[in-house]
């Protein structure tokens, strides 16, 4: 069973910044929209026949996504952004009648999770995405709509689930629930409320708690310092 992690938060609240220490070539990073990363990101490149060792595919497909989950042999798995896998389903499918294209997006949707949740034991998966507030005030993940809602607590399907925040300028992880949210972590995992949003040190984190073999030590951005020093 492979660790599947939510990292919720508004468009730029350092979702996709927090990747700028993970090494590429441990990552493979399947992006549901095509965008350029938040970051200087040269060693981060889209897989492709002349860049089979690529670390970025663009794919909203469930069963592709499904498919490189499974297939992939590196450790890292980021789906970014998730709610675009089913926005973009919605989107084409708008002019269908019926109810039973929400319920197929659904579908779809646990599909994922649940793929990511049985992977390679050493497998992490981090799922990125949006939040919205419910009717109630509390902030969970973004859907496309109460029907999916009503059916499926995403949230409830994994261990992990971070949320971003920005407190004086400073992008962070927050990792306790205040009874708002949805955030939640093993405890013990982390010791302190707020944590720099950063996936390589979550990841550390988790393979630290969980006994799995560690991330190099050094990260790309350490490589590089390390070269020029």
């Amino acid at each position: 069973m492979s660790t599947s992690i939510f990292i919720l938060g508004q468009s730029g609240s350092g979702k996709s910044t927090s990747l700028r220490n993970l090494h590429p070539r441990r990552v493979l990073l399947i992006q549901s929209i095509r965008k350029p990363l938040p970051f200087r990101s040269a060693d981060w490149k889209y897989i492709t026949a002349e860049e089979p060792n690529g670390s970025i595919l663009v794919s909203d497909n469930p069963q592709e996504i499904i498919h490189h989950i499974r297939s992939t042999r590196r450790p890292i798995v980021i789906i970014d952004d998730f709610q675009y896998v089913m926005a973009n389903e919605f989107m084409r499918r708008s002019t269908e009648r019926g109810f039973d294209k929400f319920t197929e997006i659904g579908f779809n949707a646990w599909s994922i999770i649940t793929e990511a949740n049985n992977a390679h034991p050493q497998k992490r998966v981090y799922i990125l995405s949006h939040t919205e507030e419910d009717q109630h005030g509390k902030t969970k993940i973004k859907t496309i709509g109460k029907m999916l809602d009503e059916k499926i607590t995403l949230e409830g399907m994994v261990t992990i689930c971070l949320q971003t925040a920005v407190i004086n300028d400073q992008n962070l992880f927050v990792t306790k629930n205040n009874g708002n949210t949805t955030v939640k972590s093993p405890m013990d995992m982390f010791t302190l409320d707020h944590i720099d949003n950063d996936l390589n040190l979550v990841d550390q984190a988790i393979c630290e708690f969980y006994g799995l073999p560690m991330p190099q030590a050094q990260n790309t951005q350490q490589q590089q310092a390390a070269q020029n020093s």
